[in-house]
């Protein structure tokens, strides 16, 4: 018998991410898959990185990629950016030293299509987002 997964999904404020992120995933001591993703003000950029956190946080589990290594890495390239070593709006998924590139590079084709889908430039949506 398959066992039942739940997953909890909530939508907060940026200042209440567990870092400097627009989207974040991990497991609560009783098994739930927990997705938080920060408020945009707008429902729709926020389905639509609640869809990239989905797919990138099921590619790194079927490929064994652990949530800790994720955030250690994110942590780390935070704190580089921090440093100077990278511009303010890199994604620590987009480098090429993250344990899940591939996976965060999938995931954003499928926000990509789906910006381009509801009419929305790109370039519109990454400035939006790099606004919050």
């Amino acid at each position: 018998m398959m066992k039942i997964m739940k997953i909890e999904i909530e939508i907060k404020p940026f200042e209440q991410m567990r870092y400097p992120t627009l989207g974040d995933y991990y497991y609560l001591a009783d098994g739930t898959l927990k997705f938080e993703i920060a408020d945009t003000g707008n429902h729709f950029y926020n389905k639509v990185i609640l869809i990239h956190e989905l797919i990138e946080q099921a590619l790194t589990e079927r490929k064994g990629v652990s949530i800790a290594l994720i955030d250690h890495f994110d942590m780390c390239f935070e704190k580089e950016k921090e440093a100077g070593a990278h511009p303010s709006s890199a994604e620590p998924g987009f480098d090429p030293r993250s344990p899940y590139h591939i996976e965060h590079a999938v995931a954003t084709s499928v926000e990509m299509m789906m910006c381009a889908h509801a009419g929305i430039p790109w370039h519109k949506y990454e400035a939006d987002l790099n606004e919050i």
